[in-house]
């Protein structure tokens, strides 16, 4: 969110001990660069070769993050399913305490998306189908 808090966060192939970079360069990344930007509206950057598209919807600040073939127009579209779903999810651009109330489903929609760091679905009625009443799964 504006203030810097996670409320979610995926790693996926990142050692834990660049975790902490990242999160810190993320929220700086959005400190300096989303203020003003309209809902949905896409920035990209790149660091250290990897791509960064984000945007903000509603409270909420989105980040994806990929290298190789997820370039920055592969992440567009992954941004655009995550926002999509979140707004279905939500009913309309989440404020913090709307997308924390929705946590689960949001959770659930984002597993269906990626996968283990893959790009899984990005068809809408697809994921609302698969998320619907979906047992809970081992990690």
């Amino acid at each position: 969110n504006a203030e810097g808090n996670i409320l979610i966060e995926r790693f996926h192939g990142v050692p834990a001990e660049e975790r902490l970079h990242w999160r810190s360069f993320l929220v700086k990344l959005g400190a300096d660069n989303l203020k003003g930007v309209k809902n949905e509206e896409l920035l990209v950057a790149c660091h250290k070769s990897v791509y960064i598209v984000y945007t903000i919807l509603g409270d909420v600040s989105i980040y994806v993050v990929g290298k190789d073939e997820y370039d920055e127009l592969a992440l567009s579209e992954v941004i655009f399913t995550i926002t999509s779903a979140v707004k279905d999810v939500c009913g309309k651009p989440p404020t913090e305490r709307r997308f924390l109330d929705k946590y689960g489903r949001i959770c659930l929609c984002l597993d269906e998306i990626v996968w283990k760091g893959y790009l899984e679905n990005t068809e809408k009625e697809r994921i609302k189908r698969l998320i619907r009443l979906k047992p809970p799964t081992e990690f």
